[in-house]
């Protein structure tokens, strides 16, 4: 397997793994449950799946009006591409 296949795996998952995980902590919230640590939520934007969460915040609407969400999960996406880009650019 080629590492651009790697890359794009991890790249995949990642996004898919934090997509769900906004939902999944969306569905927690409404049914009055305990939630997924914000942290955790901000650790995935990080390695690399900003998208996914960023996405995940406009399909649920969930985390739109917490500063730390709105300006802080794009700003991991710009990381984001920067450091995918960066690593494309060593393979």
């Amino acid at each position: 397997m080629s590492p651009l296949s790697v890359l794009l795996i991890y790249f995949i998952a990642i996004n898919a793994v934090s997509f769900v995980q906004m939902g999944y902590d969306k569905s927690l919230a409404v049914e009055g449950k305990r939630r997924v640590p914000e942290k955790r939520l901000f650790w995935f934007a990080a390695a690399g799946g900003a998208a996914g969460t960023w996405a995940g915040m406009q399909f649920w609407r969930h985390k739109t009006k917490h500063a730390s969400f709105v300006y802080g999960i794009p700003a991991l996406f710009i990381l984001n591409v920067l450091g995918y880009g960066w690593i494309f650019t060593l393979l």
